[in-house]
């Protein structure tokens, strides 16, 4: 169950850090009202996954979900460039949250 509350964290990042894009500086209501339930149902469910995952996995996979999210957002919703680096580094990222995966069984 753990595993299945950080990604929703990971997933809820990666809505407040595209929201953040929607508030236009928190001058916006709507968008602003829901990035702010963004952020606090990641930190929440974060912290339901550390009650039994490792803090540095959960810490890492936390982000790396909001990074590759983030990025994947960014490239769809915003036009920003798919270039091969980023793609590359995109899937490095994968590997490495794969990794911390297996790492901890």
């Amino acid at each position: 169950m753990a595993w299945l509350w950080l990604l929703l964290a990971g997933l809820s990042e990666v809505g407040w850090a595209v929201g953040l894009k929607y508030t236009d500086g928190f001058t916006r209501l709507v968008p602003s009202v829901l990035t702010i339930a963004a952020m606090g149902i990641s930190l929440g469910t974060l912290g339901l996954a550390l009650r039994t995952l490792p803090l540095g996995t959960a810490y890492a996979v936390w982000t790396g979900i909001g990074t590759l999210g983030t990025v994947v957002a960014g490239i769809l919703l915003f036009n920003e460039p798919a270039t091969a680096l980023r793609l590359a580094c995109i899937g490095l990222i994968v590997a490495g949250i794969a990794g911390l995966k297996l790492a901890h069984g």
